[in-house]
């Protein structure tokens, strides 16, 4: 089975994100910032990470640059949550991660989740059809 960490400080964003991806077949696994989540991603070795953007004591900014710097971790794929555009009015793109850390996340999912957007987006970065 493969396996799934989501990261997110929001306790509802996870438990949606288990719900779309549990049925889908994948073991979810859970943190709740990005130094749990750096720790459960060493320990997991998941085949995907779910990553939120903003959160608490690691943001998933910092986590992403960490994860790509380990050479046991940069080759996980990323699918980053983001509800930042909504916030602040910043709207960023992989091409723009890409510049600023030598490389892009897989994917972006916007807040509020769509469940179809998730489901076909984990499915694109991962191969899973």
């Amino acid at each position: 089975m493969k396996k799934v960490l989501v990261i997110d400080d929001e306790q509802d964003s996870r438990a949606f994100v288990r719900a779309i991806l549990e049925p889908e077949g994948w073991q979810v696994e859970e943190a709740v910032d990005g130094v749990r989540g750096l720790e459960k991603a060493k320990a997991l070795k998941p085949d995907l990470i779910v990553l939120d953007v903003q959160m608490p004591n690691k943001d998933g900014f910092q986590m992403y640059n960490e994860l790509i710097q380990d050479p046991d971790m940069s080759n996980i794929a990323v699918v980053m949550l983001t509800g930042v555009a909504d916030k602040v009015g910043i709207r960023f793109s992989g091409k723009d991660m890409g510049e600023y850390f030598g490389k892009a996340p897989d994917a972006y999912v916007e807040k509020p989740i769509d469940p179809d957007v998730l489901k076909s987006t984990v499915r694109r970065v991962t191969g899973r059809t």
